[in-house]
Parts: C-alpha cells; structure tokens; sequence
C-alpha cells in the first residue's frame, strides 16, 4: 500500500434517506449534483458500499462503532425499529465512537445535523467524543406537524404526542421548531466556522444531513430550479453544502490533504417521493439491495487518484478502523469491532480484493441475508423464510433466484450466516449472541421539550404531512 499522509482533517458527510440513484454519478438524470459528481471525478467512487441496517438509528450507530447494530445493542429499541424523542435507551456510555478515537489521537471533533443514537444527557454527542454539537437530536419528522388523516389512529396518536422539534447546541436546546428549510444553510455556516477555527491542527467534522428524510422544506431558490420537486431541491442543496465546504477548503489551503467522505445512512423510501434506488430492488427498511447499498465518494486529492471506482465489498463500519489508521489512533482491543481496513480499496490498490469477506444484513435484531463476493443469499423477509440467492456481479437487480442451480454457494453461504447467529444472534431463530454488548438505558427518561402555549414557536406546527 502506498505511503499515504499522516493525520489527514476528515469530514464525513452523511445523508438521511439518499438513495443509490439520486446522484447523476450514480445515474440521476433530474437531480442537480455538480459538485458531487465533480468531487466523484476528483476522487473514488464506490459501487459497492453499504450500511450496516436499512434504517436510521442502527445504521448510525453502526457507523460511529464499527459494529453491527445488534452488536451494541442497537438492533432495535423496545419494539421500535427507530429511536423517539425521550426515549431511555442510547448509544452505552461505554462504546468507543470513531470520534472518541480521533479526539484522543489529537482531532479537534465536531458534530453537525442529525445525531439520532439517544436524546438522553448521558447519549448525546458530547459524550461520545464530539468537542461540540450542533443539530437535530433525531428525524426532522419526530417534532409538532399537522395531522395526517390517512395514519393509523395509533400512529397518529404517537405523532400527535410528539414534543417541540429541539435544535442542540451541545447540550442546550437553543431553538423549539426551527424553520426547516433554513436549517441546512446554518448547518453549512456552522461547519464553515469549525473549520476556519481548526485550520491548524487536524480536524474530524460529521456533517449529518436532515435531507432527504420526510418532511422534506428546502430553500425556495432550489424548489424553483428542481426538476423534480422537493425531493430534487433537497438535494440540491445538499449539493450546494457540499460545494462550499470543498470552496472553504480550497481558501484555506486544507483541500490537499482533507479527505471528505460522502454517502447515506439507508437507502431511499421511495413510494412516489422522489427518490431513486437506481436498478436496485427494495427501498429503505429492507434488506434487498435498495435498503443497504448507497452512494459512496471519497476525495482525498493527495492520496486518492481521481476518477476511481471501486467495485469491491465494503461497508460504513469499514471506516471505523479505517479513519483510526488514518488518525493514528488505536482501534480498542478489548472488544469485537466487525468494521476492516480498507485503505488498499481507497488507494486503487485492489488486486488483493475487499478486505471483507462477507456482509451480514440485519433487519432490527433478525438475521436476513449474507453477501460473499458477487454471491447474496436471502433467508428471510420479516415473518417469512426464503431460499433466495443471487448474482450480484450479472443482477444487481435481483431478479433470478439461482438457489437450486447452485447448492454449493447455498451451502457455504448458510455456513456463515450459523456463524454470524452464534456470534451477534438472531431474533427470528431465537439464538442470542455469543458476543453482543447492551445498549446505554436510564431510568426517568424525559423529552428535551415540552409544548408551551405561550412559546413564540416561529413554526408553531410544520405545515407537511409527510413523515419518514
């Protein structure tokens, strides 16, 4: 592996709900993406890349750990698939985030936007390595907005009990339903400032983006321009922060040697919204390819030649390790961490392959599906098993079930799923992990908000029904 710089400033871009085809490097024709495909061409763009869960919660906390979900206790939380607001479970005190490793390797650490791992003081980002915080605890969907008729009278009741949406700066709500579509150009103006004021010593920033989750309120100079709604003016604006923290790099001379990753938490819901998971099958929430494979660009001008792709396996737990090379910090030792290092994918050196030989899908707690190589075996949807195996290298749309003309690759395939039950469990056999660590939980939760007639909300009940 080439020699590569030491202690690079890393920012980490994350959006909610982005799909696979919703870049025009990815194959979007009516979204606006130029400085994403621009930072695709300067750098390396992977195929093959996933989240460890189809949602949101899990995949995050999968990222921050370099661990599957269940394995730190996140595969779901007391019969949600999802955290809410004032919520008593969290990311445990006791995980080490990829944050926690590069702060104590010398990084000034900032999270920006969506943090979505607990909302309890003792969860929050500033106890888990982040020097700062400034953002959206959870979804944007989870404050007060009108009612949606067509919901069931139980959902509608829980969305109806949903307190004030906070804005966080650190630890103190400095903002109760803020404007939604402003929010995106103060996350920007915040990253701004983190940058200029660590120009001189190395820095990590995870900017979390709200887009494209439901509700979707973008500025109205990108509603204008879209040629695909609000769906195509989110992401346009994501486009557009993108553009300016690349431009800030430039000015201050950090664009040589900051790597800035970019990719999505799950893939996209889809059901006539806008979004696009390419030819992939599935959407968000599922274990299909549409649920967990997403866009992936890195650029690192100094180290990563422009214009890569890979095509080899990797996943967001992958960075963990990753980044911590990168840093120089030490991975802990004391604890299983599924992710690998994959610097050799990074640096065009790929004759070796993936350093992951497989990838396990989970849905919540239940164990779904493996991928070794081109090869993807389905055990089950929900309630129901499948025998299902596909190609991915000839049909990366899962379209022809090749489980009886290859009983060999079954059978290796379903030796390694025994594993991975052993090892992290799986709800849906009844098997409970070998090596699993429990989530962080307290008792006497509370929401960090509580309604207040007399509050002069700027957006008293936001005015979508959409919800994510």
């Amino acid at each position: 592996m080439a020699k590569t710089p030491l202690k690079p400033n890393v920012i980490l871009i994350n959006c909610d709900d982005l799909g696979y085809g919703d870049l025009g490097s990815y194959g979007s024709k009516i979204n606006r993406t130029p400085a994403l495909d621009r930072m695709a061409e300067e750098g390396m763009r992977f195929t093959d890349f996933y989240m460890a869960s189809p949602v949101c919660s899990p995949s995050r906390a999968a990222m921050m750990t370099g661990c599957y979900p269940p394995r730190v206790g996140f595969g779901a939380f007391d019969g949600r698939v999802v955290l809410f607001p004032g919520d008593g479970i969290g990311l445990n005190p006791q995980e080490i985030t990829i944050a926690r490793l590069l702060k104590d390797a010398g990084y000034a650490t900032k999270l920006v936007g969506k943090w979505h791992c607990g909302d309890q003081e003792e969860f929050l980002p500033t106890r888990h390595g982040f020097d700062s915080y400034y953002g959206l605890p959870y979804s944007n969907d989870m404050g007060i907005q009108i009612d949606d008729e067509s919901a069931s009278p139980e959902a509608a009741a829980m969305r109806r009990g949903l307190p004030p949406l906070p804005l966080l700066r650190d630890e103190k709500v400095i903002q109760e339903q803020p404007d939604q579509s402003a929010l995106t150009e103060r996350y920007v103006e915040e990253s701004v400032r983190f940058i200029r004021d660590n120009a001189a010593s190395p820095f990590f920033l995870y900017l979390a983006h709200m887009h494209v989750h439901l509700p979707l309120y973008a500025p109205d100079r990108f509603i204008k321009e879209s040629e695909n709604g609000a769906y195509g003016a989110a992401v346009a604006s994501i486009d557009w922060a993108t553009s300016v923290i690349m431009d800030e790099l430039k000015q201050l001379g950090l664009d040589e040697n900051t790597l800035i990753i970019f990719t999505s938490d799950n893939g996209s819901r889809l059901a006539g919204q806008g979004g696009s998971n390419g030819a992939l099958r599935g959407q968000k929430g599922t274990t299909w390819e549409g649920g967990q494979r997403v866009p992936c660009i890195m650029r690192w001008p100094s180290a990563i030649s422009a214009g890569g792709e890979c095509n080899e396996l990797s996943s967001a737990i992958d960075l963990y390790p990753t980044l911590a090379a990168l840093g120089g910090a030490d991975v802990p030792t004391d604890r299983t961490i599924d992710g690998k290092d994959i610097r050799p994918l990074m640096f065009a050196d790929q004759a070796s392959g993936s350093p992951r030989d497989e990838f396990f899908y989970y849905k919540q707690n239940s164990l779904e599906a493996v991928r070794d190589g081109k090869w993807k075996l389905h055990v089950r949807k929900g309630d129901e098993e499948i025998q299902e195996l596909y190609d991915l290298a000839s049909d990366i749309g899962e379209t022809r079930n090749l489980f009886d003309a290859h009983p060999e690759v079954v059978a290796a395939l379903t030796a390694k799923l025994d594993l991975c039950r052993r090892d992290i469990g799986d709800e849906a056999t009844g098997i409970v992990g070998e090596d699993i660590r429990p989530a962080g939980r307290v008792d006497n939760p509370d929401t960090l908000t509580h309604y207040d007639p007399e509050h002069p909300y700027i957006i008293a009940a936001y005015d979508s029904k959409e919800r994510g």
